[in-house]
């Protein structure tokens, strides 16, 4: 039978949408000068969000750690598999796909910011690191793009609203435990955080 659980966190939740809009932010302010500031405060945003959630990978809730949505190439290719076959395996967490747009997102994001400060602080060679800043940058776009086809077709297959369970952190599911803690004052925090960030950088 299925039942209303709990799955993802607040902060999960607010790191989730604070990097598509961070990320969204820094990639159409990327070729203007005129809005270097915000280019660049959104960059260190995404930044901390990445340092955020590789912790939050090891100590968070139980689908939002690391192991929860760590598998194997077969288990990948047998889930792509069944998305061909429109009859994929049904996950409460991340599935493997995912999983696997998860860790491409982490690790492309870690490059942009790596790329990113060596700029601003001239470490490096700055042609080296203007092409490696532009090429993680639009492959990164590709994978967000993936990602979000990835969704809307599990969506329909599976028949659950994968962007609204983002949104409200609850899904169905059968024989599935709730997460014990929402850590609701972990995300204010966050998105106070950001606030005074961007408040402070900007202003």
């Amino acid at each position: 039978m299925l039942q209303r659980i709990l799955v993802w966190d607040v902060p999960t939740r607010v790191f989730h949408w604070s990097l598509a809009l961070s990320f969204a932010g820094a990639y159409v302010t990327a070729e203007s000068e005129r809005y270097r500031d915000i280019h660049l405060a959104l960059g260190y945003v995404l930044l901390g969000l990445l340092v955020f959630r590789l912790v939050w990978g090891l100590v968070g809730t139980a689908y939002a750690r690391f192991s929860a949505f760590t598998f194997t190439p077969s288990q990948v290719k047998a889930y792509l598999l069944g998305l061909l076959s429109k009859q994929p395996p049904h996950y409460v967490g991340h599935n493997p796909a995912g999983g696997v747009a998860i860790f491409a997102l982490l690790a492309l994001g870690l490059l942009i910011s790596v790329s990113g400060l060596g700029l601003e602080w001239e470490i490096g060679d700055e042609d080296f690191m203007e092409e490696l800043h532009e090429i993680a940058a639009n492959l990164m776009l590709v994978v967000v793009l993936v990602h979000i086809a990835g969704v809307l077709i599990s969506s329909v297959l599976h028949r659950e609203n994968l962007v609204r369970a983002m949104f409200t952190g609850y899904k169905q599911a059968e024989n599935a435990v709730s997460i014990v803690s929402a850590y609701i004052w972990l995300g204010a925090v966050m998105v106070v955080g950001i606030g005074v960030f961007l408040f402070a950088y900007l202003g």
